[in-house]
């Protein structure tokens, strides 16, 4: 099933400057913001079932979810959002994994996140990941945890649980002009 931004009704607001900011903008010497121009591009859906109820706001999508707009890219295997005055209040997308993906601007590959659970809480402007989280670019940079919570308005992020043995996991490669050997004279 396809659905438009009319039937998201404002939910346009999660994407490019948001989302794939939010998600990777905290860990900007690790990974980039997402490609600019694509909060003006338009949101596809695609899900095997929609539930979608105007007079509470509330939207499931169910079976091989798909949310894509430009470059950003949602998948799990359910996503509910929930409208409030038209714009996003929360939305939750569940998978084995789900994840994200997007390009950012001036680069070569993609920036990934992705986990059992995805949530976006507009009104704290927080966006968790919980279960198995990992958020990389290019393979080379990396940050494991069982929960990873990105706080937009602090621009902080916060890592690890009070789970015992959960560990965060930080992979930084090398600087490569500290780490080149001097030209022979």
């Amino acid at each position: 099933m396809r659905c438009s931004r009319r039937i998201l009704q404002g939910s346009y607001r999660l994407t490019g400057s948001l989302l794939g900011t939010a998600l990777l903008l905290l860990l900007s010497p690790v990974i980039g913001l997402g490609l600019t121009g694509d909060r003006d591009q338009p949101i596809n859906i695609e899900a095997d079932r929609a539930t979608l109820n105007e007079k509470t706001g509330n939207s499931i999508y169910e079976g091989n979810v798909s949310l894509q707009q430009g470059t950003l890219v949602l998948q799990g295997s359910r996503m509910t959002v929930q409208l409030n005055d038209n714009t996003i209040d929360t939305l939750v997308l569940t998978g084995n994994p789900a994840t994200y993906r997007q390009r950012p601007d001036g680069k070569e590959s993609d920036q990934h996140a992705e986990a059992d659970r995805i949530e976006y809480h507009a009104k704290e402007d927080r966006i968790i990941l919980l279960g198995n989280a990992r958020v990389w670019q290019s393979g080379d940079k990396e940050l494991r945890s069982e929960r990873i919570v990105f706080d937009l308005k602090s621009n902080s992020v916060n890592a690890g649980s009070n789970k015992p043995g959960d560990r965060v996991h930080i992979t930084l490669p090398p600087d490569s002009k500290q780490n080149k050997s001097p030209a022979p004279p």
